[in-house]
This record gives structure tokens, C-alpha cells and sequence, in this order.
């Protein structure tokens, strides 16, 4: 069988934008930061002759990957929505160097509006609602677009066309390791994470989160809320490969939706990676986890914990159907901090329901946290989710705005009566100063500092690259306080 020459592109964007194929929050982040393109890699490793290429950590240019592109037949670009106009512009330029080339859109963006990114750019053959692995590997190996399922093209005369969606992919076992792709196509050094150790992988072991979160952009738009996972055995195989393949890596992540929400699950893996001499790993986590389930993590080699508490305001967690609450998110850091696990700790402001007093509370409450590090993000409605359509049908969705500037640095999007989209802004920044100098969180940056040469050189490096954006958030809320200042001065006259 003839297969098409594919080239799956996780496409350059806004310099350190990391925006694609496994970022949950695409955005220039405070320091530079780059996650695994573990959404491309399956599909990947099911095509011979394939190459996966992440521009944006290994730093490739536009004019570069379109030269690329040239030998290539068929391209997989994986698009997010602050990076839109951006991937249109790219595939445009790919397709008048190579007019042979098929092209195929995936991710969230072309999930929700299939029929905008058909139309506004006519290069697309085909894009890929939802998971996308079998449906470009069927187009690769040349079935008809008509036969192949959850996918939207433009028929001969120009109509566009809806395949009947195609059922989440179920045997997660019978995938590739993604492992192996990393190995083949990309450069491990060139992936940062400021919390993570240096140099760390990441991969998947489950895939989709039951969870309502009404604001979180991947089970809503890519992975679906039906929790699937891979044998806790397939997991641990890779683990052990992937450990012999990267002596120097210091740490894997598990960058799943979700990866500790079933107890059972959990202990079972957790005894099977225990096995693994000298493992080192950590994963993202729900607050409703367990004292027993975070132990067995813990003696399994588990390190540190992504923890999304979101809000330290009980109403806000209610409007956003956290499924959780203040009092179960105090408990367990505590049972973190008890067991010497790490936690890194993730805040959104502007969520629904926020008001001045409950940033401010949310502040006092993440300082009880007290975790290791944090990030504080500005919460973004992205069409396809919840929060967007609830946004939308009440006009807090302000009208031109942008998710991120010219650097892909987030903006506000929302704005509530009483609560100023230049309020917001200026307290991300107020957040993070009134966390990161109390004395406590200087004395643990201190002492790593201290002890360890390396993480002494990273947080160097990391604290020029933070004061250098506050300062950029800091003009920009100036100018947005003194451009409202003048609108209401106008609006009186």
C-alpha cells in the first residue's frame, strides 16, 4: 500500500509560544516553557516515513518549516486558538511552495468550528473533530474522505460535508508509545518546565477526565469526559524503556487529564512502577485524592503533584462545577506536605462569579496552600467550552478583545460589572509578589539556590525572564487603567 509522505507539525507561532498538542493553557508563559506534543506523536508512530516535527522549543522558523514542507505530502498541523491566524498564514505559504501537499487541521479550534476553518482558509483539505489518530492515518493510507469518520471537508462543489463523529478511541494499548517518537524526531534538552526537573519527558497513561470543569478546554473540545486508560502493564513497559532510553532524564510527567481519579487504578500502577529501579515521576492531581492513594504514590517514586484548586472561594468552585471544595484542598496539601510531596499549584482569576473580594481571598488561600510554586492564570472562554457559551449568552465576553498580545502573552477576555479588565491583570502580577516574597517561599528558593548548582543557574535564567514580563504586565495595566479612566472621564462629559 502506497502511503502519503506526512509531516505532523506542531507549527512555530509567537517566540517561547508554547500553544500546541498537549498545551492546556496555550500562551507565552512568564518563563519560557514547553510541553511534549503528545497528541501528534500517536499518530506518528502509526506511519512509516512520518516525522513529527515541535518547532516552537527546537526554535525552527516559519521560512524553515515551510522549506520543510517541500518533501513532505501530506501535513498535520495541530492549531489553537491564539495561534489561529497564525497557522492559516503558515499553511497558506506551506501550500504555494508545495501545491501538491494535503493538508489537515486538528485540536480544539477546528473541534467547534469545523465550517470557520474551512472557509477562511481554502488550503485546509479536511480537518479532524475531536481525537485525531486513525482518522489521518486512514487519509495517509488513502481511504476517501467520505468514508473516513469525524472529519469535515469541502465535497467537489464546494459544500461542506460532516462525517458522522467517530467513537473515542477506546484500546489505548494498541496505540504506539509515544516514547519512541520522541526518541526518533525530537530533542529532549530542548523541553523546560520551570517546576519539573531538568530534563524530564512527559506522556500519557489514561486519556479524557469525567470532571464538569465548565472552563477547561481538552474533555470539552479533544479528549472527551469518557476516562479511558491503558494497562497499568503497557505503562510500566514504557516507563522501563523509557528510562533506559534517557539515563539523563531526572524526571517523567504524566500529563494526563487526569491521572489519579480512580483509587484502585492507581495503587495498581503505582505497585507496578515501583518496580522500576530509581524512577523518578509526577502527574497531575485532583484534591480529592486520598491520604492512601497519595502514599502509595509517593513509595512508587511520584514526586510532585499539578494541583488545579482554581479559586479559594467556595461560590466560584460551585459556578464552575470544580467538584471539590476549600476545605477538601486544605486537607490535602496537607496530606502532600505530610508525605513530602511536592505540590505546584494552579490559580485562575476572572473566573464566574469573581469579584475584588474574592481574588483577595483566593490569594490568602493559596498562601494557606502554601505550595512549592504556582501559576496564575487569567481565565479564558474558548469556544466549545461551557464558560464560553455561559460568557456569550451574558455579554462578559468584551467585544475585540484577545486572549493574548502580539507576544501571546494572555490578556483578559471577561470583564463583570465592578470588576475592571485592568483590576484583573494588575493582580495576577499583585498575586504572584505577595506569594513569592514572603519569607518563607524566598527561604526554599534560597536554599535550592544553595544546594543545588544547576537549579542555582535555572532560577537565575527564570527570575530575568519573570521581572522582565511583570514589568511588560505592569505598563500594560497602567495603560489599560489610564485608557478606562479616559472612556469614563468622556462617557460623564
Amino acid at each position: 500500500m502506497s502511503v502519503l509522505k506526512t509531516l505532523f507539525l506542531n507549527p512555530p507561532s509567537f517566540e517561547n509560544f508554547d500553544g500546541g498538542a498537549s498545551s492546556r493553557w496555550p500562551a507565552t508563559r512568564e518563563i519560557e516553557s514547553y510541553w511534549y506534543p503528545v497528541w501528534l506523536a500517536y499518530p506518528a508512530g502509526m506511519l512509516e516515513g512520518s516525522r513529527l516535527l515541535d518547532a516552537p522549543p527546537h526554535h525552527v522558523s516559519a521560512q524553515e518549516t515551510i522549506e520543510i514542507g517541500k518533501s513532505y505530502e501530506f501535513l498535520v498541523l495541530f492549531t489553537s486558538t491564539p495561534g489561529w491566524k497564525g497557522d492559516h498564514a503558515l499553511a497558506k505559504a506551506m501550500k504555494a511552495a508545495n501545491p501538491k501537499l494535503k493538508i489537515a487541521f486538528v485540536g480544539p479550534p477546528v473541534t467547534t468550528e469545523p465550517n470557520r476553518a474551512l472557509n477562511e482558509c481554502p488550503v485546509i483539505d479536511f480537518v479532524v473533530r475531536r481525537e485525531f489518530d486513525y482518522a489521518v492515518v486512514e487519509f495517509a493510507q488513502g481511504k476517501p474522505l467520505n468514508e473516513i469518520l469525524g472529519i469535515s471537508y469541502r465535497d467537489a462543489n464546494g459544500k461542506i460535508v460532516h462525517t458522522a463523529d467517530r467513537p473515542s478511541v477506546e484500546n489505548l494499548d494498541a496505540l504506539p508509545h509515544v516514547t519512541d517518537i520522541y526518541k526518533r524526531d525530537l530533542d529532549v534538552t530542548r523541553y523546560n518546565v520551570p517546576f519539573l526537573l531538568y530534563p524530564f519527558v512527559s506522556l500519557y497513561s489514561t486519556r479524557g477526565c469525567p470532571a464538569q470543569c465548565t472552563f477547561c478546554l481538552w474533555p470539552q473540545t479533544l479528549s472527551g469526559h469518557p476516562w479511558r486508560q491503558r494497562s497499568v502493564e503497557d505503562v510500566a513497559a514504557e516507563m522501563a524503556k523509557a528510562k533506559e532510553l534517557w539515563p539523563e532524564v531526572k524526571e517523567f510527567f504524566f500529563d494526563d487529564d487526569t491521572f489519579n481519579i480512580q483509587k484502585a487504578r492507581t495503587i495498581k500502577l503505582c505497585a507496578e512502577l515501583k518496580k522500576i529501579k530509581g524512577l523518578t515521576w509526577s502527574c497531575t492531581s485532583r484534591v480529592t485524592t486520598d491520604y492512601e492513594t497519595l502514599k502509595a504514590m509517593k513509595e512508587a517514586g511520584c514526586r510532585l503533584l499539578i494541583v488545579g484548586y482554581e479559586s479559594g472561594d467556595a461560590q466560584i468552585l460551585k459556578n464552575i462545577k470544580k467538584g471539590a471544595t476549600v476545605e477538601r484542598a486544605l486537607a490535602f496539601s496537607r496530606d502532600c506536605k505530610k508525605l513530602g510531596l511536592v505540590v505546584h499549584g494552579d490559580f485562575i482569576l476572572g473566573l464566574p462569579g469573581e469579584t475584588k473580594e474574592t481574588i483577595r481571598k483566593t490569594i490568602d488561600f493559596a498562601k494557606q496552600v502554601d505550595a512549592e510554586t504556582i501559576q496564575v492564570s487569567i481565565a479564558h472562554a474558548y469556544p466549545g467550552t461551557e464558560l464560553y457559551d455561559w460568557a456569550d449568552k451574558n455579554n462578559f465576553i468584551v467585544k475585540g478583545a484577545n486572549m493574548v498580545d502580539e507576544g501571546g502573552h494572555q490578556l483578559v477576555m471577561l470583564q463583570y460589572p465592578g470588576l475592571p479588565r485592568e483590576y484583573v491583570m494588575e493582580m495576577v502580577n499583585k498575586f504572584y509578589d505577595e506569594y513569592y516574597f514572603r519569607p518563607r517561599a524566598v527561604f526554599r528558593i534560597v536554599r535550592k539556590a544553595v544546594f543545588n548548582n544547576v537549579e542555582r543557574k535555572r532560577l537565575y535564567k527564570e527570575a530575568k525572564a519573570f521581572l522582565k514580563l511583570r514589568a511588560a504586565r505592569m505598563k500594560l495595566s497602567k495603560t489599560q487603567t489610564e485608557e478606562a479612566a479616559q472612556k469614563a472621564a468622556a462617557a460623564e462629559a
